[in-house]
């Protein structure tokens, strides 16, 4: 059991692709990672000796990972609420903040809202 930044990596997975499992780590960036400090990317997380696991852990503390980058996102969306700027009032509407269309589509940053399912005119019932 290996534990990375608060994340217990899989142990039976490669390493580059138990890496992935860290929130703010990609593919790309775990091959970068293992590069850097000359690990094969072909080793199983649980075949790793405790010096190659503290090589990782010490190039990874560059990084901003894991609630320290969500933080930051969240940060950057509130700032842009704030500032009143146009992408900032799109995100506070929860509607497409980067010039997409909306009259159809649309359904991934809206959420899936259904109406009430009462189309047309409300039945009179005689009595």
């Amino acid at each position: 059991m290996v534990r990375i930044r608060g994340v217990i990596l899989p142990n039976n997975k490669r390493v580059e692709i138990g890496l992935t499992s860290i929130y703010g780590i990609g593919l790309s960036r775990s091959k970068e990672i293992l590069e850097s400090v000359k690990i094969s990317p072909d080793i199983r997380i649980k075949d790793l000796s405790e010096d190659e696991i503290s090589k990782i852990r010490d190039f990874m503390s560059n990084f901003v990972l894991e609630g320290d980058l969500k933080r930051e996102k969240l940060g950057n969306v509130r700032r842009l609420k704030e500032i009143n700027c146009y992408r900032g009032t799109r995100h506070s509407k929860n509607l497409p903040a980067r010039g997409q269309r909306t009259k159809t589509n649309s359904r991934t940053v809206r959420g899936n809202k259904r109406s009430s399912g009462i189309s047309g005119k409300v039945k009179v019932t005689k009595k």
